[in-house]
């Protein structure tokens, strides 16, 4: 009985926190394709319209291609939004953390609305915010406005990646997006790195070596 109670605060305030965001122009934030081998990272901003339906709008992680692309029109037209990304240039040379950060720290100030409250995915922010912020651990499945932001940045980079992978089609890029699945590995031990590998990122730095020794 405790256990169903303590569920239904947590639903109660899951909700409640649903309906503030969009009234007090809260701005979800979140990144996409931090753990990737290939390609830039990007982030979004959102800040949900009070007529959004939201009951559709969860971690981009948890719904499929197709659906993702579908509802990203639908919250870009509905709300408030801007992308933000960080070359892989910048990931080799400031790391992929305050890559991220950077790419948060773009689309953040890209937004045409400023607003009153960021609710930031994760544990980290940009530095020297000036608008009153929150960090919330795994935000995109708590708080819609971080969702929305995940899965507008998560298409905002699949569609990057796609468009990539037609000059690139060794790598796959079009269905792994830059992770390092078994054809994306393939490809690399086959034709070798891109300029767009992170060339810092362990497989990439180990295949680089790899071919190094092979050469001396």
């Amino acid at each position: 009985m405790d256990r169903f109670k303590n569920d239904q605060r947590k639903i109660k305030n899951f909700k409640n926190t649903l309906v503030l965001s969009r009234v007090k122009k809260i701005a979800g934030v979140d990144e996409v394709g931090r753990g990737c081998l290939a390609g830039p990272v990007f982030a979004a901003a959102v800040i949900l319209s009070d007529k959004i339906d939201i009951k559709n709008i969860k971690d981009s992680k948890k719904i499929s291609f197709k659906k993702r692309i579908l509802l990203s029109e639908y919250i870009k037209k509905n709300s408030v939004y801007a992308v933000g990304s960080a070359s892989v240039k910048e990931i080799n040379k400031i790391n992929i953390l305050n890559a991220s950060l950077l790419s948060m720290r773009r689309a953040l100030n890209k937004l045409k609305c400023k607003p009153s409250m960021i609710y930031i995915d994760g544990i980290f922010a940009p530095s020297n915010l000036t608008i009153k912020y929150k960090t919330i651990i795994k935000g995109d499945e708590k708080i819609s406005c971080i969702a929305a932001a995940s899965i507008v940045a998560k298409v905002a980079r699949d569609l990057f990646m796609i468009k990539l992978a037609k000059k690139y089609p060794y790598y796959r890029w079009n269905k792994n997006f830059g992770y390092g699945t078994v054809d994306h590995i393939n490809g690399l031990k086959k034709y070798g790195v891109t300029r767009h590998h992170r060339k810092k990122f362990k497989p990439i730095h180990n295949i680089l070596i790899n071919r190094a020794r092979e050469t001396q």
